[in-house]
C-alpha cells in the first residue's frame, strides 16, 4: 500500500504542474482504488473528466468509485455520460448492464420487504399488488412465488366477496375495467355505457362512480380515435368535477383531433392556470407544448382569413 501512496503523491505533484493531463488523474484514481479509498477515487476521477471530457477512462474510474460507494443511480448516470462520448466502449457497457442488474435486485428485495410488512399488517390487496410489481421485474423468483402462494388465495377470496357485494351498475363498471385492461375497447365502451345508463335511471349520474365510468369510457374512445365520444364523456366528467385535469387534457386533445382549435386552447389554458402541484410536471409540460402548437395553428388560420 505504501507504493500506491507514493505514486499518488507523485501524481499530485504532476497535477500541480499541469492539471489538464487526464492520465495523471486517472492513474491517481486507480491507486486510490487499490487502497479502497473510493471517495478520493471519485474526486480524482471527476478531476480527470474536468481535464478532458472526451477521456473515457475518467468515466469508468468515477463509475467504479460510485459502484463501490453503493451510489448505483449516480454510477449509471456517469456510465451514460461516458457512453455518450464513446457508445461502443465495452467496459462501460458491461458495467452499466451489471449495475442495472444490481439495481433490479435491490428493487425486488425492497418490494419483498414491503409485501412482508403488508402481509403482517393484514393488507392483503396491498401485498398482492406489491408482489405483482416484483414479479414483473423478476419472474420466477422463488421468494416472490412463495409469498404469492400465501397471498393469492386470500386475495382471490376477498375479491370474490367484494364482487358479490357489487350492485349491477358497479359490476358493469368493473367488467368494463377488465375489458379495458385486456385492450377490448369496444367491449369496454358498451359495459361503461350500461353502467352510465343504470346510474341515470337511479338518479345517480353525478356520483363518483358516474365520473369514473365517463372518464374510463373517454379513455376507450381515445384509443379508438372516436374524438366526439371523448369530448362528450370528458364534458360529463367536468360537469361533476370542473377542475379534473385528466378530462381537460383529454378533451383538449380530442378538440384538436376534430380541428376545433380554439376550444382545445381554452382547455389547455384552464389547466395551465391551475396550481403546478395539482397539475404535475408531465401534464404541465404537455399542455405547454400543446399551447404553443395550438397558438401557431390559430394564428395561421387567422392569416388565411
Amino acid at each position: 500500500s505504501g507504493q500506491y501512496q507514493q505514486a499518488i503523491n507523485k501524481y499530485k505533484e504532476a497535477t500541480a504542474i499541469d492539471a489538464n493531463v487526464p492520465a495523471y488523474w486517472s492513474n491517481m484514481a486507480a491507486c486510490y482504488e487499490k487502497l479502497g479509498k473510493y471517495e478520493e477515487m471519485a474526486d480524482a476521477a471527476r478531476s480527470c473528466i474536468k481535464a478532458d471530457k472526451n477521456f473515457v477512462k475518467g468515466y469508468f474510474r468515477l463509475a467504479t468509485a460510485q459502484k463501490n460507494l453503493n451510489d448505483l443511480a449516480g454510477c449509471v448516470k456517469t456510465l451514460e455520460s461516458g457512453l455518450a462520448v464513446q457508445s461502443s466502449n465495452p467496459d462501460l457497457k458491461k458495467m452499466k448492464k451489471d449495475v442495472q442488474e444490481l439495481q433490479r435486485g435491490e428493487q425486488v428485495a425492497s418490494y419483498c420487504r414491503k409485501a412482508e410488512e403488508q402481509m403482517q399488517g393484514n393488507d392483503i390487496p396491498g401485498a398482492y399488488k406489491t408482489l405483482e410489481l416484483a414479479s414483473r421485474l423478476d419472474a420466477g423468483n422463488p421468494d416472490i412465488e412463495r409469498m404469492m402462494s400465501k397471498v393469492r388465495p386470500k386475495f382471490e377470496a376477498m375479491e370474490a366477496q367484494r364482487k358479490a357485494g357489487l350492485s349491477a351498475t358497479e359490476s358493469y363498471k368493473e367488467k368494463g375495467d377488465e375489458a379495458y385492461k385486456a385492450a377490448k375497447f369496444e367491449e369496454a365502451v358498451a359495459l361503461y355505457g350500461k353502467c352510465i345508463e343504470g346510474l341515470k335511471r337511479e338518479g345517480k349520474d353525478q356520483t363518483e362512480l358516474a365520473l369514473k365510468a365517463h372518464s374510463n369510457r373517454a379513455a376507450c374512445y381515445k384509443q379508438i380515435s372516436n374524438f366526439d365520444g371523448v369530448i362528450e364523456d370528458c364534458t360529463a366528467v367536468l360537469e361533476i368535477d370542473p377542475e379534473n385535469v385528466k378530462a381537460l387534457i383529454r378533451r383538449a386533445q380530442a378538440f384538436e383531433g376534430v380541428e376545433r382549435y380554439r376550444f382545445a386552447l381554452q382547455d389547455v389554458k384552464t389547466v395551465l392556470a391551475m396550481p403546478f402541484d395539482k397539475v404535475g410536471k408531465a401534464n404541465f409540460d404537455l399542455c405547454n407544448m400543446m399551447q404553443h402548437r395550438l397558438n401557431r395553428t390559430v394564428q395561421q388560420l387567422k392569416a388565411m382569413g
